[in-house]
């Protein structure tokens, strides 16, 4: 199936409680959205299948929280307060301020252009000014007193916590390198974008790990360390296919040009996905060399290095950094997951066929009516649900309807409790109750006592 239009995932996304745009009643704030009670529990499936893959599974890797507000010498070392910027214009016109780079890459959409070959504003053709550095970070103060030195700055990444952290985690948990260090939270961008939903927006979940290895024994020739950052590349990329689902038909890696790289950067590829409106980054896989450990270790007059037994000598560790946008890869799966198809009537139906290792709603308990009769049974099979895997329990409307609602915001299991569970008026039930396939929507018939069973065999087959 073609990938759907973004604004149908979008009324789709608000409509059925995944996100809302924030502050709507007063007229919304430029990119900035809210993740409702479906988007909360994808959200956070989606972390936790990242830890898993990321932490859990791998004895080279452990965790970390770093706080949000550090001291500003953080991000004067990292090159953020003198570099991390965008190049900004704005219309003579009508007063618009766009991002050049996004102008010249069409983020905006077709772009005139005026005699010399600059290019004009995309809302009325207007003249733009020249182009002028604007740093992306916020800026916060601490202390009750506004002056230089209260300054400070919201984290427009991850990565920093974990480099000031290197010796901390190396010392206390004991551990070799190489030692990848994971962290998963929000980060702060004080950007001008196009739109375009969740993708870009002006705060942001990051899921990042930086991978601590031995330097290589030459810098010109880091065969080694490239090899290492290759495995992350394919690994990365097919995490999003095998783990969450992703179509890998909408995945390819692209290796950024010399011209794109970070300054820190002698390697990068993007993980991109095939958005409606092309091809985009979904992750960056990048090799930070020994810059940030080196630069915090020079500003800060503390040394943050590995004792390498081998060698007898202290060495400053190159980093490989996987970098994952949380809003984004939400959004992603959620454009992967739409589909229309039609049902056994000829009948339009949407459905969001999830992985159900990251469905917001693993099962639904549905009773076959409003009826009385049928509501204690119902319940009782809600509780023993419930306990084990996010539910809903839903008795409003037909069956039918209820089955599509529940199609439509990618349940991938629905238990019905009919009249034959609970037996006709004086005559006993047999206690048995119907699952039905959400993608398949073939419907089986299981005794209530083998019900966590059959559900686990279909929800957690391995």
């Amino acid at each position: 199936m073609a990938a759907p239009d973004l604004e149908t995932v979008v009324s789709l996304a608000k409509r059925r409680g995944f996100i809302y745009p924030s502050a709507e009643i007063y007229g919304g704030f430029a990119n900035t959205y809210d993740y409702g009670p479906l988007g909360v529990e994808l959200k956070r499936n989606i972390r936790n299948a990242w830890w898993k893959s990321m932490v859990q599974d791998r004895d080279d890797v452990v965790g970390l929280d770093a706080a949000l507000i550090s001291n500003p010498n953080v991000w004067v070392a990292s090159g953020h307060v003198a570099n991390f910027g965008d190049p900004l214009v704005d219309c003579k016109k009508c007063n618009s301020r766009f991002r050049l780079d996004h102008l010249e890459e069409g983020d905006y959409g077709p772009v005139s252009r005026d005699a010399s070959g600059k290019p004009l504003c995309p809302n009325d053709g207007g003249e733009l000014t020249e182009p002028r550095q604007f740093n992306l970070m916020f800026k916060t103060q601490v202390g009750p007193v506004e002056e230089s030195s209260s300054i400070a700055y919201l984290p427009p990444e991850t990565a920093q916590g974990i480099f000031i952290n290197f010796e901390n985690v190396l010392t206390s948990m004991r551990r070799k390198l190489p030692l990848g260090i994971a962290q998963a939270r929000t980060s702060f961008r004080n950007e001008i974008t196009p739109g375009r939903w969740v993708f870009r927006t002006l705060e942001f979940d990051q899921m990042e790990m930086e991978y601590f290895t031995l330097p290589p024994k030459d810098r010109e020739n880091p065969t080694e360390y490239l090899a290492m950052y290759d495995q992350w590349v394919e690994a990365r990329r097919d995490w999003y296919s095998e783990v969450v689902g992703v179509d890998p038909g909408r995945l390819r890696l692209r290796p950024h040009d010399a011209e794109e790289l970070s300054h820190y950067s002698i390697g990068t590829t993007d993980v991109e996905y095939l958005f409606p409106w092309g091809w985009g980054e979904l992750e960056g896989v990048a090799c930070r060399t020994d810059f940030d450990l080196t630069e915090h270790g020079k500003l800060s007059g503390h040394p943050l290095t590995y004792f390498d037994e081998e060698s007898g000598q202290h060495v400053v560790p190159w980093v490989i950094e996987p970098a994952a946008g949380l809003n984004r890869t939400c959004a992603v799966i959620l454009l992967d997951a739409y589909h229309e198809e039609l049902d056994e009537k000829g009948e339009k139906r949407v459905v969001l066929k999830f992985n159900p290792a990251i469905a917001p709603i693993k099962v639904a308990v549905l009773p076959l009516s409003k009826n009385a009769r049928l509501q204690p049974a119902a319940q009782r099979v809600y509780e023993i649900v419930r306990k084990r895997w996010m539910s809903q329990y839903d008795e409003t409307q037909s069956i039918g309807r209820r089955y599509r609602r529940q199609d439509e915001i990618g349940t991938p299991l629905c238990v019905t409790v009919d009249f034959q569970t609970v037996g006709e008026e004086g005559q006993p039930g047999d206690e048995s109750v119907t699952i039905r396939d959400r993608d398949t929507q073939v419907q089986v018939r299981v005794p209530i006592a083998n019900l966590v069973e059959a559900l686990r065999d279909r929800l957690d087959p391995v």
